[in-house]
């Protein structure tokens, strides 16, 4: 409690200019709010404020600080209003992006039910297979089913995803089994093209490399893709929950299983975990625990 007087006592003064006023504002007295700022400095061990009996004047470490006070106390406010009223008080501005397949079937519909139960909050969904740059572009989170490179973004892990080389029965009647990944230099492949560019991904012996495919279709949408393969124009890539029904009714089946990678994880990725917007905060957990409902991938 002493620590959070401290900060907005802080920030008080700094908006206000002036001790009296800040004391004014937080209904104590002035020498209350000269207190609370020593104690703060000398905890943080460093100088906030230049004082003077005429002026006050941020430090260069006072005015980083200032900002992250600011948004500290707003989160906490957030926080407080959403608890406050069932934690409904969901707002702003929620700009997403997803794969244009996974992103029609698992994303787009979890989006429409959470803006409906939270009817302050905007949503902005931007379903596409190319890779958002989340520090240059003005996206609070991506979804995205990859490991995530060492990029300096953090990825939440919402759900456990499988991947298979899949073919029709007509195609690999015609063409031929693929026994091991080296196999598959001998067939079509059907690609995401430039946007996989790590090339498909298996596991031998305890090592997991990517294999750079080819053939004479590609195209960056991952529904084309397994439609391709349904036709028996090649073998695809593709994720578990995109071909299940296909395999199911036999117009799909699994090829060169034993090497099948492990799981890649379905992943929220955002810029930073630090100072997490409550809208971004509320829809990834939302996402999460739809995800890990009984049988939803099912």
């Amino acid at each position: 409690m002493d620590g959070f007087k401290q900060l907005e006592s802080f920030v008080a003064v700094v908006k206000h200019g002036s001790l009296s006023a800040a004391a004014r504002e937080l209904g104590v007295v002035a020498a209350v709010i000269g207190r609370r700022l020593n104690a703060l400095e000398e905890r943080l061990g460093a100088r906030l404020l230049v004082r003077t009996t005429r002026s006050l004047t941020l430090t260069q470490e006072g005015s980083a600080f200032y900002e992250d006070t600011l948004r500290i106390l707003a989160e906490l406010r957030d926080a407080e209003s959403a608890v406050g009223s069932g934690g409904a008080r969901v707002r702003g501005h929620l700009r997403l992006t997803a794969p244009a397949g996974f992103g029609r079937r698992h994303v787009a519909p979890h989006v429409a039910a959470f803006q409906q139960a939270h009817p302050d909050l905007r949503v902005t969904l931007d379903l596409s297979d190319r890779l958002v740059d989340l520090l240059r572009e003005p996206v609070d989170c991506a979804i995205r089913i990859s490991e995530l490179a060492d990029s300096g973004l953090v990825a939440i892990r919402l759900a456990e995803n499988r991947r298979v080389v899949v073919a029709a029965p007509a195609y690999l009647e015609r063409c031929g089994v693929p026994l091991t990944p080296i196999d598959l230099a001998q067939h079509q492949c059907l690609s995401l093209g430039e946007s996989q560019s790590r090339g498909w991904v298996f596991h031998d012996q305890g090592r997991q490399s990517g294999l750079r495919v080819s053939g004479m279709l590609e195209c960056n949408d991952g529904a084309v893709l397994r439609d391709w393969a349904v036709e028996g124009l090649g073998l695809a890539w593709r994720s578990w929950w995109e071909v299940k029904d296909d395999l199911a009714a036999g117009r799909l089946v699994t090829v060169l299983d034993r090497f099948s990678a492990p799981d890649y994880p379905v992943c929220a990725v955002v810029a930073q975990r630090k100072f997490l917007p409550p809208r971004v905060r509320h829809f990834i957990d939302y996402l999460k625990s739809v995800y890990a409902r009984a049988g939803y991938w099912d």
